[in-house]
């Protein structure tokens, strides 16, 4: 079957180097890694607000050990990040995302708060870019454009090499200017373990 990415892109997909392919393959997939997790000072109280409803990540932290992992149920793929700091602390960001029809993906970080993303591939790497923030009530979905809110936001994938691949994710506000940023290096491997877990560990994890 084809994952949501691969369904987003169309033919696009084919352009997309192995380690991309990889990160977005249908199925239990695991990426491990580690982000660089950096904001403004004056952001502090919005995102430990944010924290409370499911979104983002509200400490800073360098080359902060990562691992994420995500399944397919039916037509949502859910992701977990499990973010561990040096010093024992540990953040879980977890979404799920489903098609938006075209080009574009809604990942909702908890029942009612989402963001419409349209992607493309441009020189082989893989670019998300925010369309609008969505607020679910039941079957409707009510649009909220990005700077009454966050901002306007921006990812982008590209290959390090045929298992490995470097994000970069960006929130920038019309008046604040960047106001959150994740980024680092992954090794995307297939099924729930991350890569080089031996085989007679990985029903223990």
């Amino acid at each position: 079957m084809k994952s949501l990415m691969q369904r987003a892109l169309g033919a696009d997909w084919g352009k997309l180097p192995s380690a991309l392919q990889a990160h977005h393959r249908f199925g239990a997939t695991t990426d491990t890694g580690h982000l660089d997790i950096e904001y403004p000072r004056f952001m502090q109280v919005c995102l430990s607000v944010l924290r409370v409803f499911g979104a983002l990540v509200n400490r800073n932290g360098r080359q902060v050990s990562t691992v994420v992992e995500k399944n397919v149920v039916d037509d949502r793929q859910y992701w977990r990040r499990t973010v561990t700091y040096p010093d024992g602390k540990v953040v879980r960001f977890n979404s799920y995302w489903v098609s938006a029809g075209g080009n574009q993906l809604i990942e909702f970080v908890n029942p009612v708060f989402g963001l419409q993303m349209a992607a493309c591939v441009e020189d082989g790497r893989l670019h998300y870019r925010g369309v609008r923030f969505l607020v679910k009530l039941g079957p409707v979905l009510l649009p909220i454009p990005e700077c009454l809110v966050l901002g306007h936001t921006t990812i982008v994938e590209a290959a390090v090499d045929d298992t490995r691949f470097a994000m970069d994710f960006r929130l920038m506000h019309p008046l604040l200017g960047q106001v959150f940023r994740y980024s680092g290096e992954f090794e995307a491997a297939a099924g729930d373990s991350p890569p080089g877990t031996p085989l007679n560990e990985r029903g223990n994890r």
